[in-house]
Protein backbone atom coordinates (compact mmCIF):
# COMPACT_ATOMS: atom_id res chain seq x y z
CA UNK A 1 0.00 0.00 0.00
CA UNK A 2 1.24 3.48 -0.83
CA UNK A 3 2.44 5.36 2.34
CA UNK A 4 -0.03 8.21 1.75
CA UNK A 5 -3.05 6.00 1.09
CA UNK A 6 -5.73 5.90 3.82
CA UNK A 7 -5.62 2.88 6.09
CA UNK A 8 -7.99 0.09 5.05
CA UNK A 9 -8.93 -3.09 6.86
CA UNK A 10 -7.90 -6.43 5.41
CA UNK A 11 -11.53 -7.66 5.05
CA UNK A 12 -12.36 -4.53 3.02
CA UNK A 13 -9.32 -5.13 0.75
CA UNK A 14 -10.36 -8.77 0.21
CA UNK A 15 -13.92 -7.75 -0.61
CA UNK A 16 -12.83 -5.11 -3.15
CA UNK A 17 -10.44 -7.62 -4.66
CA UNK A 18 -13.25 -10.17 -5.06
CA UNK A 19 -15.53 -7.56 -6.58
CA UNK A 20 -12.90 -6.55 -9.16
CA UNK A 21 -12.19 -10.15 -10.15
CA UNK A 22 -15.92 -10.95 -10.43
CA UNK A 23 -16.35 -7.97 -12.72
CA UNK A 24 -13.60 -9.19 -15.01
CA UNK A 25 -15.00 -12.73 -15.13
CA UNK A 26 -18.70 -11.98 -15.79
CA UNK A 27 -18.53 -8.49 -17.26
CA UNK A 28 -20.06 -6.67 -14.31
CA UNK A 29 -18.23 -3.39 -14.77
CA UNK A 30 -21.15 -1.38 -13.31
CA UNK A 31 -20.88 -3.39 -10.12
CA UNK A 32 -17.21 -2.45 -9.78
CA UNK A 33 -18.07 1.20 -10.29
CA UNK A 34 -20.51 0.93 -7.39
CA UNK A 35 -18.04 -0.87 -5.10
CA UNK A 36 -17.36 2.30 -3.10
CA UNK A 37 -20.07 4.89 -2.28
CA UNK A 38 -19.98 8.04 -4.37
CA UNK A 39 -21.18 11.45 -3.36
CA UNK A 40 -24.97 11.49 -3.16
CA UNK A 41 -25.28 7.70 -2.99
CA UNK A 42 -26.51 5.78 -0.01
CA UNK A 43 -23.67 3.81 1.50
CA UNK A 44 -25.98 1.06 2.67
CA UNK A 45 -27.07 0.28 -0.90
CA UNK A 46 -23.46 0.08 -2.03
CA UNK A 47 -22.64 -2.41 0.72
CA UNK A 48 -25.61 -4.58 -0.31
CA UNK A 49 -24.44 -4.47 -3.93
CA UNK A 50 -20.90 -5.46 -2.91
CA UNK A 51 -22.18 -8.39 -0.86
CA UNK A 52 -24.28 -9.65 -3.77
CA UNK A 53 -21.31 -9.52 -6.16
CA UNK A 54 -19.05 -11.18 -3.60
CA UNK A 55 -21.57 -13.99 -3.08
CA UNK A 56 -21.89 -14.41 -6.85
CA UNK A 57 -18.13 -14.65 -7.25
CA UNK A 58 -17.87 -17.09 -4.36
CA UNK A 59 -20.46 -19.35 -5.97
CA UNK A 60 -18.71 -19.15 -9.35
CA UNK A 61 -15.39 -20.24 -7.85
CA UNK A 62 -16.95 -23.65 -7.04
CA UNK A 63 -18.55 -24.08 -10.49
CA UNK A 64 -17.29 -23.60 -14.06
CA UNK A 65 -18.00 -20.11 -15.34
CA UNK A 66 -20.59 -20.26 -18.14
CA UNK A 67 -21.50 -17.05 -19.90
CA UNK A 68 -25.19 -17.35 -20.77
CA UNK A 69 -27.79 -15.07 -22.25
CA UNK A 70 -31.14 -14.93 -20.53
CA UNK A 71 -34.41 -16.31 -21.86
CA UNK A 72 -36.59 -13.99 -23.96
CA UNK A 73 -37.45 -10.80 -22.08
CA UNK A 74 -41.21 -10.14 -21.78
CA UNK A 75 -42.21 -6.83 -23.31
CA UNK A 76 -39.79 -6.93 -26.24
CA UNK A 77 -41.73 -5.87 -29.37
CA UNK A 78 -42.70 -8.61 -31.80
CA UNK A 79 -42.07 -8.32 -35.52
CA UNK A 80 -45.78 -7.73 -36.01
CA UNK A 81 -45.79 -4.87 -33.53
CA UNK A 82 -42.76 -3.31 -35.18
CA UNK A 83 -44.50 -3.57 -38.55
CA UNK A 84 -47.63 -1.87 -37.20
CA UNK A 85 -49.87 -4.89 -37.87
CA UNK A 86 -51.70 -4.43 -34.57
CA UNK A 87 -53.13 -1.15 -35.85
CA UNK A 88 -55.31 -3.09 -38.29
CA UNK A 89 -58.82 -3.35 -36.81
CA UNK A 90 -61.21 -6.25 -37.23
CA UNK A 91 -64.86 -6.89 -36.44
CA UNK A 92 -64.07 -9.53 -33.81
CA UNK A 93 -61.56 -7.34 -31.98
CA UNK A 94 -58.91 -10.05 -32.02
CA UNK A 95 -55.69 -9.69 -30.06
CA UNK A 96 -53.76 -11.41 -32.84
CA UNK A 97 -52.30 -9.16 -35.53
CA UNK A 98 -52.64 -12.01 -38.03
CA UNK A 99 -55.61 -14.36 -38.29
CA UNK A 100 -57.19 -16.70 -40.81
CA UNK A 101 -60.23 -19.00 -40.60
CA UNK A 102 -60.82 -21.38 -43.50
CA UNK A 103 -63.43 -24.05 -44.11
CA UNK A 104 -61.32 -27.18 -44.54
CA UNK A 105 -63.75 -28.90 -46.90
CA UNK A 106 -64.57 -25.99 -49.22
CA UNK A 107 -61.45 -23.78 -48.79
CA UNK A 108 -63.84 -20.87 -48.15
CA UNK A 109 -62.20 -18.07 -46.19
CA UNK A 110 -64.51 -17.07 -43.36
CA UNK A 111 -62.21 -14.58 -41.70
CA UNK A 112 -58.90 -13.02 -42.60
CA UNK A 113 -56.61 -10.39 -41.12
CA UNK A 114 -53.13 -9.67 -42.47
CA UNK A 115 -53.10 -13.26 -43.73
CA UNK A 116 -50.26 -12.62 -46.20
CA UNK A 117 -47.91 -11.04 -43.65
CA UNK A 118 -44.72 -13.07 -43.21
CA UNK A 119 -43.72 -13.37 -39.55
CA UNK A 120 -41.72 -15.63 -37.22
CA UNK A 121 -43.81 -18.70 -36.34
CA UNK A 122 -42.02 -19.99 -33.21
CA UNK A 123 -42.95 -23.59 -32.32
CA UNK A 124 -45.56 -23.90 -35.05
CA UNK A 125 -42.35 -25.02 -36.78
CA UNK A 126 -42.65 -28.34 -34.95
CA UNK A 127 -45.64 -29.33 -37.08
CA UNK A 128 -43.37 -29.53 -40.11
CA UNK A 129 -40.75 -31.35 -38.04
CA UNK A 130 -43.29 -33.91 -36.91
CA UNK A 131 -44.78 -34.29 -40.38
CA UNK A 132 -41.42 -35.10 -41.99
CA UNK A 133 -40.39 -37.57 -39.28
CA UNK A 134 -43.76 -39.31 -39.47
CA UNK A 135 -43.77 -39.50 -43.27
CA UNK A 136 -40.24 -40.97 -43.27
CA UNK A 137 -41.64 -43.97 -41.37
CA UNK A 138 -38.57 -44.13 -39.17
CA UNK A 139 -38.72 -46.68 -36.32
CA UNK A 140 -40.61 -45.05 -33.44
CA UNK A 141 -39.12 -47.47 -30.93
CA UNK A 142 -35.51 -46.53 -31.77
CA UNK A 143 -33.69 -45.06 -28.77
CA UNK A 144 -32.27 -41.57 -29.21
CA UNK A 145 -29.88 -39.87 -26.78
CA UNK A 146 -30.15 -36.17 -25.99
CA UNK A 147 -26.75 -34.55 -26.61
CA UNK A 148 -25.15 -31.17 -26.05
CA UNK A 149 -26.06 -30.33 -29.63
CA UNK A 150 -29.73 -30.34 -28.61
CA UNK A 151 -29.24 -27.67 -25.93
CA UNK A 152 -30.78 -24.33 -26.89
CA UNK A 153 -28.08 -21.76 -27.70
CA UNK A 154 -30.55 -19.45 -29.46
CA UNK A 155 -32.77 -18.37 -26.57
CA UNK A 156 -31.12 -20.37 -23.75
CA UNK A 157 -34.39 -21.95 -22.71
CA UNK A 158 -34.34 -24.78 -20.19
CA UNK A 159 -35.45 -28.39 -20.49
CA UNK A 160 -36.10 -31.33 -18.20
CA UNK A 161 -34.49 -33.59 -20.79
CA UNK A 162 -30.91 -33.58 -19.58
CA UNK A 163 -27.94 -34.25 -21.81
CA UNK A 164 -27.53 -38.03 -21.83
CA UNK A 165 -31.26 -38.73 -21.43
CA UNK A 166 -32.50 -41.56 -23.63
CA UNK A 167 -35.97 -41.71 -25.11
CA UNK A 168 -37.54 -43.42 -28.09
CA UNK A 169 -38.23 -41.48 -31.26
CA UNK A 170 -41.94 -41.92 -30.55
CA UNK A 171 -41.59 -40.34 -27.10
CA UNK A 172 -39.63 -37.43 -28.54
CA UNK A 173 -42.36 -36.91 -31.13
CA UNK A 174 -45.00 -36.91 -28.40
CA UNK A 175 -43.19 -34.35 -26.24
CA UNK A 176 -42.30 -32.10 -29.19
CA UNK A 177 -45.85 -31.94 -30.54
CA UNK A 178 -47.81 -31.96 -27.28
CA UNK A 179 -45.56 -29.99 -24.91
CA UNK A 180 -43.43 -28.18 -27.49
CA UNK A 181 -40.25 -29.71 -26.03
CA UNK A 182 -37.37 -28.03 -27.86
CA UNK A 183 -34.63 -30.57 -27.19
CA UNK A 184 -36.98 -33.33 -28.32
CA UNK A 185 -37.68 -31.53 -31.60
CA UNK A 186 -34.01 -30.77 -32.21
CA UNK A 187 -33.03 -34.39 -31.54
CA UNK A 188 -35.61 -35.54 -34.09
CA UNK A 189 -34.02 -33.32 -36.74
CA UNK A 190 -30.46 -34.13 -35.72
CA UNK A 191 -30.99 -37.90 -35.94
CA UNK A 192 -32.87 -37.81 -39.24
CA UNK A 193 -31.02 -39.72 -41.99
CA UNK A 194 -28.45 -37.32 -43.44
CA UNK A 195 -28.27 -35.14 -40.32
CA UNK A 196 -29.66 -31.78 -39.26
CA UNK A 197 -28.79 -29.75 -42.34
CA UNK A 198 -30.33 -32.36 -44.61
CA UNK A 199 -33.44 -32.30 -42.44
CA UNK A 200 -33.77 -28.50 -42.66
CA UNK A 201 -33.38 -28.72 -46.42
CA UNK A 202 -36.20 -31.26 -46.47
CA UNK A 203 -38.35 -28.93 -44.37
CA UNK A 204 -37.97 -26.20 -46.97
CA UNK A 205 -38.44 -28.66 -49.81
CA UNK A 206 -41.67 -29.95 -48.28
CA UNK A 207 -42.92 -26.38 -47.83
CA UNK A 208 -42.31 -25.65 -51.52
CA UNK A 209 -44.00 -28.89 -52.52
CA UNK A 210 -47.09 -27.90 -50.54
CA UNK A 211 -47.12 -24.47 -52.16
CA UNK A 212 -45.98 -22.66 -49.00
CA UNK A 213 -44.04 -20.00 -50.88
CA UNK A 214 -43.90 -17.54 -47.96
CA UNK A 215 -42.25 -20.09 -45.67
CA UNK A 216 -38.61 -20.56 -44.70
CA UNK A 217 -37.01 -22.77 -42.05
CA UNK A 218 -33.50 -22.69 -40.58
CA UNK A 219 -33.93 -25.21 -37.74
CA UNK A 220 -36.54 -27.71 -36.43
CA UNK A 221 -37.69 -26.15 -33.13
CA UNK A 222 -38.93 -22.64 -33.87
CA UNK A 223 -36.55 -20.95 -31.45
CA UNK A 224 -35.03 -19.00 -34.32
CA UNK A 225 -36.93 -15.93 -35.51
CA UNK A 226 -35.70 -16.80 -39.01
CA UNK A 227 -38.31 -19.56 -39.18
CA UNK A 228 -41.04 -17.56 -40.87
CA UNK A 229 -44.33 -18.05 -42.67
CA UNK A 230 -47.72 -16.50 -43.41
CA UNK A 231 -51.18 -17.45 -42.16
CA UNK A 232 -52.09 -18.68 -45.65
CA UNK A 233 -49.11 -21.01 -45.71
CA UNK A 234 -49.74 -22.28 -42.19
CA UNK A 235 -53.34 -23.13 -43.05
CA UNK A 236 -51.89 -25.28 -45.84
CA UNK A 237 -49.50 -26.94 -43.37
CA UNK A 238 -52.31 -27.66 -40.89
CA UNK A 239 -54.35 -29.27 -43.66
CA UNK A 240 -51.41 -31.47 -44.67
CA UNK A 241 -50.56 -32.40 -41.08
CA UNK A 242 -54.20 -33.26 -40.37
CA UNK A 243 -53.99 -36.07 -42.92
CA UNK A 244 -51.43 -37.80 -40.67
CA UNK A 245 -53.12 -39.88 -37.98
CA UNK A 246 -50.06 -39.84 -35.71
CA UNK A 247 -49.90 -36.03 -35.73
CA UNK A 248 -53.62 -35.76 -34.98
CA UNK A 249 -53.20 -38.06 -32.01
CA UNK A 250 -50.04 -36.53 -30.54
CA UNK A 251 -50.97 -32.87 -30.94
CA UNK A 252 -54.31 -33.40 -29.18
CA UNK A 253 -52.90 -35.53 -26.36
CA UNK A 254 -53.66 -33.79 -23.02
CA UNK A 255 -50.73 -35.26 -21.06
CA UNK A 256 -48.04 -37.91 -21.16
CA UNK A 257 -45.48 -39.51 -18.85
CA UNK A 258 -41.99 -40.60 -19.85
CA UNK A 259 -39.46 -42.55 -17.81
CA UNK A 260 -35.96 -41.11 -18.18
CA UNK A 261 -33.42 -43.10 -16.20
CA UNK A 262 -34.76 -43.24 -12.65
CA UNK A 263 -37.06 -40.27 -13.16
CA UNK A 264 -40.68 -40.22 -14.29
CA UNK A 265 -41.48 -36.93 -16.02
CA UNK A 266 -45.04 -35.66 -16.43
CA UNK A 267 -45.76 -33.48 -19.47
CA UNK A 268 -48.94 -31.64 -20.42
CA UNK A 269 -50.33 -29.96 -23.50
CA UNK A 270 -49.49 -26.32 -24.10
CA UNK A 271 -53.05 -25.66 -25.33
CA UNK A 272 -55.71 -25.60 -22.61
CA UNK A 273 -58.48 -25.83 -25.21
CA UNK A 274 -57.54 -29.49 -25.80
CA UNK A 275 -59.16 -30.37 -22.46
CA UNK A 276 -62.21 -28.17 -22.95
CA UNK A 277 -65.53 -30.04 -23.53
CA UNK A 278 -66.65 -27.11 -25.69
CA UNK A 279 -63.99 -27.86 -28.29
CA UNK A 280 -63.64 -30.70 -30.81
CA UNK A 281 -60.02 -30.27 -31.89
CA UNK A 282 -58.52 -32.52 -34.55
CA UNK A 283 -55.00 -31.04 -34.59
CA UNK A 284 -53.29 -28.10 -32.94
CA UNK A 285 -49.94 -26.48 -32.18
CA UNK A 286 -48.95 -23.49 -30.12
CA UNK A 287 -45.83 -21.33 -30.32
CA UNK A 288 -44.09 -18.43 -28.64
CA UNK A 289 -40.91 -16.43 -28.85
CA UNK A 290 -40.75 -12.68 -28.32
CA UNK A 291 -40.27 -12.00 -32.02
CA UNK A 292 -43.36 -14.04 -32.94
CA UNK A 293 -45.72 -13.24 -30.09
CA UNK A 294 -48.24 -15.86 -29.00
CA UNK A 295 -49.20 -18.18 -31.87
CA UNK A 296 -51.78 -20.92 -32.38
CA UNK A 297 -52.95 -23.10 -35.27
CA UNK A 298 -55.84 -25.55 -35.05
CA UNK A 299 -58.20 -27.77 -36.94
CA UNK A 300 -61.53 -27.98 -35.12
CA UNK A 301 -65.17 -28.77 -35.76
CA UNK A 302 -67.42 -25.80 -35.02
CA UNK A 303 -71.16 -25.67 -35.76
CA UNK A 304 -70.83 -28.68 -38.04
CA UNK A 305 -67.92 -27.20 -39.98
CA UNK A 306 -64.34 -28.43 -40.10
CA UNK A 307 -62.34 -25.25 -39.74
CA UNK A 308 -58.64 -24.43 -39.90
CA UNK A 309 -57.70 -21.48 -37.71
CA UNK A 310 -54.42 -19.58 -37.62
CA UNK A 311 -53.57 -16.90 -35.04
CA UNK A 312 -50.14 -15.24 -35.12
CA UNK A 313 -48.54 -12.50 -33.05
CA UNK A 314 -51.24 -12.39 -30.40
CA UNK A 315 -50.78 -9.89 -27.57
CA UNK A 316 -50.94 -11.18 -24.01
CA UNK A 317 -50.38 -14.67 -22.64
CA UNK A 318 -54.01 -15.71 -23.17
CA UNK A 319 -54.63 -13.64 -26.31
CA UNK A 320 -54.49 -16.57 -28.72
CA UNK A 321 -56.91 -18.61 -26.58
CA UNK A 322 -59.30 -15.68 -26.33
CA UNK A 323 -59.16 -15.17 -30.09
CA UNK A 324 -60.00 -18.81 -30.73
CA UNK A 325 -62.97 -18.51 -28.38
CA UNK A 326 -64.15 -15.34 -30.14
CA UNK A 327 -64.03 -17.07 -33.50
CA UNK A 328 -65.87 -20.16 -32.17
CA UNK A 329 -68.68 -18.06 -30.70
CA UNK A 330 -68.90 -15.98 -33.89
CA UNK A 331 -69.19 -19.08 -36.10
CA UNK A 332 -71.71 -20.71 -33.76
CA UNK A 333 -73.88 -17.61 -33.84
CA UNK A 334 -73.51 -17.32 -37.65
CA UNK A 335 -73.50 -20.93 -38.93
CA UNK A 336 -74.61 -19.84 -42.39
CA UNK A 337 -71.77 -17.37 -42.99
CA UNK A 338 -71.42 -17.31 -46.74
CA UNK A 339 -68.85 -14.61 -47.52
CA UNK A 340 -65.46 -13.73 -46.02
CA UNK A 341 -65.37 -11.20 -43.20
CA UNK A 342 -62.36 -9.03 -44.04
CA UNK A 343 -60.33 -6.92 -41.64
CA UNK A 344 -60.12 -3.22 -42.48
CA UNK A 345 -57.82 -0.35 -41.67
CA UNK A 346 -59.17 2.40 -39.45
Amino acid sequence: MHPTAPAMSKPWIRLCHSVAIAALVVGLAPAVADAAPRKGQVAKKSVVAKKRVARSFSARRSHPVVLRATAPVPGKPSYGQLAGLHSVQDQLDLKSSVALVVDQDTSEVLFSKNDSAVLPIASITKLMTGLLVSEAKLPMDETITITQDDVDTEKFTGSRLRVGAQLTRGELMHLALMSSENRAAHALGRTYPGGLQAFVSLMNGKAKMLGMNDTHYVEPTGLSSKNQSSAKDLATLVNAAYSDERLRELTTSPEHQVVVGKRTLQYRTTNRLVKSPEWDIGLQKTGFINEAGQCLVMQAKIAGRKLIMVFLDSAGKLGRIGDAERVRKWVESNPAVASPLKASNG
